[in-house]
């Protein structure tokens, strides 16, 4: 469709019959998600605050489907990359953010945490000197004064204020650990994600959101026997990339729920619908 003719589809948009203005909609989600720099353009060019308003609910939607989009291809074809799906959860609230605005931010962390670690230390030794850098120098820490920020679980934001939850403190901590070639994983462990550094039988565990405090599989036990839980599996091994990114939108939902904001919460709960197979099972 010609710019023109999305220009004028926009002037009706304060038609004054709502079935036009219906059709009009349905017409301008028909083009696809490549329309929203169009539409950013006319809401930049009009002083009509209803043709803004419904330019903006519009640019909403048509963000939502492509968010959903992005999604499902993460999931079928580069759920390998975990920092691509944390930069996807992220665009739901910054739907402008580039990869490159979380990867760039993390290769100056890692080219700073490279400097502190060598090949020959042990892998006590390796976390030690890790936590040091990453909790002393980086400064990196709990945000338990606004623990259900919706922020908490957004990497650029964590990235800036250096204050997260436990799955997004994890995620930073993984991912440099992943380019540190260390062999540290997720655990999905009930009410607390948690790491785990795991070479063959070796491992023990790693909890970021208490400042990277090391720990074993006796403390599991104790942890769970505490919760009244059967000692599962998934408690104690690694989790997949997709697991990370299905509990960091169980914490949206949960931080959007507490701010009474419903329809984002619900907005979220589709794309967990949408990725999680065992979702209507719970």
């Amino acid at each position: 469709m010609k710019d023109s003719e999305i220009k004028a589809l926009v002037v009706l948009l304060d038609d004054e019959d709502h079935e036009v203005v219906s059709h009009v909609e349905e017409k301008i989600m028909s083009i696809g998600t490549s329309v929203i720099p169009m539409l950013e353009q006319e809401w930049e060019s009009t002083f009509n605050p209803i043709i803004q308003g419904k330019i903006e609910d519009l640019i909403h939607e048509l963000q939502f489907e492509l968010l959903k989009e992005r999604f499902i291809e993460w999931k079928e074809n580069e759920s390998d990359d975990l920092l691509k799906g944390l930069w996807i959860v992220a665009t739901y609230q910054y739907p402008d953010l580039e990869p490159d605005e979380l990867r760039q931010p993390l290769d100056q962390l890692y080219h700073e945490l490279w400097r502190h670690m060598s090949e020959e230390m042990a892998p006590y030794d390796r976390i030690r000197v890790f936590n040091e850098v990453f909790f002393n120098k980086f400064r990196f820490r709990a945000n338990t004064k606004n623990f259900h920020s919706p922020a908490n679980s957004m990497l650029n934001a964590v990235l800036e204020t250096r204050k997260g939850n436990p799955i997004s403190l994890c995620a930073i901590y993984l991912l440099l650990a992943q380019k540190m070639d260390l062999p540290i994983y997720g655990v999905n462990l009930p009410n607390l994600f948690i790491l785990t550094y795991k070479i063959g039988e070796e491992s023990f565990y790693i909890n970021v959101f208490n400042r990277g405090l090391v720990f074993t599989r006796d403390d599991i036990d104790n942890y769970l026997e505490s919760l009244q839980l059967d000692k599962k599996d998934i408690f104690y091994e690694p989790c997949s990339n997709l697991d990370i990114i299905l509990r960091a939108l169980r914490n949206l939902i949960v931080s959007f729920e507490k701010l009474g904001d419903y329809h984002k919460a619900d907005e979220v709960k589709l794309i967990l619908q949408k990725l999680d197979d065992q979702y209507f099972s719970l």
